[in-house]
């Protein structure tokens, strides 16, 4: 997983990510990561509309975000 999420870093990608909080929420985001540290990154979430710290093993998936033609697929 660590090394996706610094390919989607270095690439400036924007990703949809699977995620399971400390309480055991799941919950779907989509984020912009701003830099990577030990077990734990820091990214933009587009959902709370601010920065936040995500735990790499917290990280259940993640994809890149393909746009087509305008449309997000």
């Amino acid at each position: 997983m660590q090394e996706q999420l610094i390919k989607a870093m270095q690439r400036n990608q924007l990703v949809d990510m699977m995620y399971v909080s400390k309480t055991g929420e799941i919950s779907k985001r989509r984020i912009k990561i701003i830099k990577m540290a030990d077990d734990k990154f820091q990214a933009y979430c587009f959902n709370k509309e601010t920065k936040r710290t995500f735990i790499i093993d917290n990280a259940l998936a993640i994809a890149p975000v393909v746009y087509k033609e305008g449309a997000v697929i």
